[in-house]
């Protein structure tokens, strides 16, 4: 039990309220939850950034790979690509002198948005390469049995390219790192 005599002189009875320890205190304790607060939403909102991009570079290489099987599978034959690697071929686009060289698609996308206080527009440029199945990979061949004449038959092999693999890499940048997805998909 707490002597009466001492808490009076701890605390004299007409004295009541905080003191200027107890408001300094307090403020500081208000202040670190406040930088909290503050440093919670600049880790939300670069989320929000990072996502938005992310689904950005999704709808761009989608995008690529609908236009490419739009345009047919004709127009992805081996000749019209050019090399880049082993076993790998790439969309191609004349460079100098007439040669073909590797193409880099660049798409643009912006946004209006709200992350923060201030309204902004969020820009991002992406960069789009597609690499290509070989023909032979997707190559169907048949013979058959012709006759040009009723005395004379002889067999024709026929071959059709019934399919193309696509796998679009879609490049970006954010906050001084280079984000990437790859999606694949299939032309027939």
């Amino acid at each position: 039990m707490l002597d009466k005599t001492l808490y009076g002189k701890l605390r004299p009875q007409g004295k009541r309220g905080f003191g200027i320890a107890e408001v300094l205190i307090a403020a500081a304790v208000l202040g670190f939850l406040y930088m909290a607060v503050m440093n919670l939403q600049s880790g939300n909102r670069d989320a929000l950034l990072r996502i938005r991009g992310r689904d950005g570079a999704t709808e761009v290489a989608q995008q690529i790979i609908d236009t490419l099987s739009a345009r047919g599978i004709a127009e992805l034959s081996d000749d019209k690509l050019v090399s880049c690697g082993a076993g790998c071929l790439t969309l191609a686009k004349t460079g100098g002198a007439g040669a073909l060289e590797p193409d880099t698609i660049k798409v643009i996308r912006e946004w209006d948005g709200q992350p923060g206080i201030l309204p902004n527009k969020m820009k991002v440029e992406y960069k789009a390469v597609v690499t290509v199945s070989s023909d032979a990979d997707y190559l169907s061949s048949n013979q058959t049995q012709y006759s040009e004449n009723a005395t004379e038959t002889s067999e024709k092999t026929v071959a059709h390219v019934y399919a193309k693999r696509l796998d679009v890499k879609v490049n970006w940048d954010f906050k001084n790192s280079t984000q990437s997805i790859t999606i694949s998909g299939v032309i027939r």
